[in-house]
């Protein structure tokens, strides 16, 4: 990938990058361990992220 990223690309990938975070482990425990894992986790070499 460019190193020069357009500002739009470098936010959308940034976006991502957050999403794919576990769960805080304080929610784990409010929630009594309903919530365990994160949905929008994505492993970085096997998906590919389109954002353009």
């Amino acid at each position: 990938m460019a190193a020069r990223k357009h500002s739009g690309r470098k936010i959308r990938l940034m976006k991502k990058q957050k999403q794919t975070s576990p769960v805080p482990a304080w929610i784990i425990l409010k929630t009594k361990r309903s919530v365990r894992t994160n949905p929008k986790r994505r492993a970085w070499r096997q998906t590919d992220v389109e954002v353009g």
